[in-house]
């Protein structure tokens, strides 16, 4: 099957999948961009429980703190320096500090299942798998603790 390059271009900045990954998404999905995104979803989901052993040594502390009154630390772990640098580690940890602030979930499991506040179609845990199929990295949520004003 003939796969229009536009389409690719469209999956990759959608998902940032390798281009052999999208050519086969799209060929096993006849063209049809969003059955393709949910083929490289799975596929994501499936390397990312792959990595699941592996040990997480690096990794990055965020500080969230909405509106002076309600405050999250949160500890995000992955297995190398170098993607903890990266921008979309950075940003997952955010979101996950940001979460932590708006929900106060009472342990780890509870945040992995709890709708994530940005898009209630996935979980926290869903997010997290995401981006271990991105960065190719096992990454967990360590320690967290909330704050409120008050409390």
């Amino acid at each position: 099957m003939n796969i229009d390059i536009n389409l690719i271009k469209q999956l990759r900045d959608r998902t940032s999948a390798g281009v052999a990954d999208i050519r086969s998404a799209l060929e096993e999905a006849k063209g049809d961009l969003k059955k393709a995104e949910e083929i490289l979803k799975k596929k994501g989901f499936e390397r990312a429980s792959k990595k699941a052993d592996r040990a997480t040594r690096a990794g990055l502390i965020e500080a969230y703190v909405h509106q002076g009154r309600v405050g999250a630390l949160v500890e995000v772990a992955c297995e190398t320096d170098f993607v903890a640098r990266t921008d979309e580690f950075k940003t997952l940890t955010h979101e996950i500090a940001m979460q932590v602030a708006s929900m106060n979930p009472k342990d780890s499991s509870a945040l992995l299942s709890q709708e994530y506040i940005r898009d209630p179609s996935k979980t926290i845990g869903d997010l997290i798998k995401e981006a271990i199929a991105k960065l190719g990295e096992n990454i967990i949520v360590g320690r967290f603790s909330r704050f409120e004003l008050g409390k």
